[in-house]
C-alpha cells in the first residue's frame, strides 16, 4: 500500500472526465501530477490549464514513472484493458471510467493482475461513491420501510442518428448498455442483495449492429425484482424509483443524485432526503480511492463491479452482440 502523505496521480486522457478529475483535486487542495495523451499537444495545453507539473511525450511513459502512484484511466472503454495491464505491470494502482471493461473475461484478468501486483483496482461510478445512496442503504438496512422488492430504473438519451457517433460505433465500443446501461445496473445492485440471478431481455439494435434500446428484467432468489429501460435516441428522465414493503423511494438524476424523496406507503406522507453535492461527484470518487490505497477502508465495491459486468456480458452473448476486439473462437468466454 501506498504509504506517502500525498498520492501522486496521473491521468491518461484530457476529455470532459479529466477536466471533472483535476478540478475534483483542486477542490481537496491537490494538484494533479502528470498527464498524457495521444496527442501531446493536448496534454500540454490541458497541464498549463491546471497547473500539471508532468506532460508526458509518449503518454505510456506514465506506467512505468516511479514518481506515479495512481493513475485515472478515462479513455473510451474498448481501449481499457490493454492499458490496464501496463499500469498494474509498472505497478500504478487504477481508477477507470466506466464501463471498467468490455466483459468479464476482461475484468477477470485485470482483477487477477492487480491482485498479483498488490495495487488497487476501481471503477469510477459515482453511485458507489456519492453520499445520498450510503444514507439511503443505511435506511433500507434499518427495516424502517421494510424489505426492497421492486427497483425500476430509466435511462434515455437522445442522440442525433449518426451512425458515425461514437455511441453507435462497433469500433468504439458503442451501444446503450456499456455507455448508460452501467449506471442503471450498478443502481440496482447497490440496492438488490443478493445480486440479480435470472434475466430476461429484449433488444433493439441501430444499423451498426450495436444496441440502440434495450429492456431488462432481474431477480434474485430472495425474490427481488428488477426493470430497466435503456435507449440512445428516445429522451427519458434519469429516475430510479426503489418500492418496498412500507414504502418508496424515488431518485431523480441518478447517476449523481444529491437527494431522494421518501414516501410512507400508509399514510401518503413524503419527505426529501438531500445528501452531498451533485457537483463533487469525482471528489467523493478520489477521495474513496485514495483511503482504499492507503488501506484506511475498501469503499470501492469491485464486487458489484463485477456482478454488473457479468449482466452486461451476459445480455449482449444472448443479442450475439460482439465488438471487434471479441470476434473470434471466444464468444462463449466474453
Amino acid at each position: 500500500m501506498t504509504e506517502k502523505k500525498d498520492i501522486k496521480w496521473a491521468v491518461l486522457g484530457t476529455g470532459v472526465i479529466a477536466n471533472e478529475m483535476a478540478q475534483a483535486l483542486q477542490k481537496s487542495g491537490k494538484k494533479l501530477y502528470a498527464v498524457g495523451n495521444r496527442t501531446q499537444s493536448k496534454a500540454v495545453s490541458f497541464a498549463e490549464k491546471y497547473g500539471v507539473e508532468k506532460v508526458y511525450s509518449d503518454f505510456n511513459d506514465m506506467f512505468t514513472d516511479p514518481d506515479v502512484d495512481a493513475i485515472y484511466i478515462t479513455t473510451p472503454h474498448n481501449t481499457h484493458i490493454g492499458f490496464m495491464r501496463k499500469a498494474i505491470k509498472g505497478g500504478k494502482h487504477i481508477l477507470v471510467e466506466k464501463s471498467i471493461t468490455l466483459n468479464s473475461a476482461e475484468l477477470s484478468e485485470a482483477a487477477d493482475l492487480a491482485e498479483k501486483h498488490h495495487v488497487i483496482m476501481g471503477e469510477a461510478m459515482t453511485i458507489y461513491h456519492m453520499p445520498i445512496y450510503r444514507e439511503l442503504k443505511d435506511i433500507l438496512n434499518s427495516g424502517l420501510l421494510g424489505k426492497v422488492n421492486m427497483i425500476t430504473v430509466n435511462f434515455g438519451s437522445f442522440k442525433e442518428y449518426d451512425m458515425s457517433n461514437r455511441f453507435f460505433s462497433r469500433d468504439l465500443a458503442g451501444g446503450a448498455m456499456l455507455d448508460i446501461g452501467v449506471y442503471a445496473l450498478s443502481l440496482i445492485r447497490w440496492f438488490m442483495k443478493p445480486e440479480p440471478e435470472r434475466m430476461f431481455t429484449d433488444v433493439r439494435l441501430a444499423p451498426t449492429g450495436v444496441d440502440e434500446q434495450a429492456t431488462m428484467l432481474l431477480s434474485n432468489e430472495e425474490g427481488q425484482m428488477a426493470t430497466v429501460a435503456l435507449s440512445l435516441h428516445s429522451k427519458q428522465p434519469k429516475r430510479a424509483m426503489i418500492s418496498c414493503e412500507k414504502g418508496y423511494i424515488e431518485i431523480m438524476e441518478y447517476p449523481r443524485a444529491w437527494e431522494a424523496r421518501i414516501t410512507d406507503a400508509v399514510s401518503g406522507d413524503t419527505r426529501t432526503l438531500s445528501s452531498g453535492e451533485h457537483a463533487d461527484a469525482l471528489k467523493y470518487e478520489l477521495d474513496d480511492f485514495e483511503a482504499a490505497i492507503r488501506n484506511e477502508k475498501n469503499c470501492l465495491y469491485l464486487d458489484y463491479t463485477i456482478d454488473v459486468m457479468d449482466l452486461m456480458t451476459k445480455a449482449r452473448r444472448e443479442w450475439g452482440m460482439f465488438y471487434p476486439e471479441e470476434e473470434g473462437e471466444h464468444h462463449g468466454d466474453i
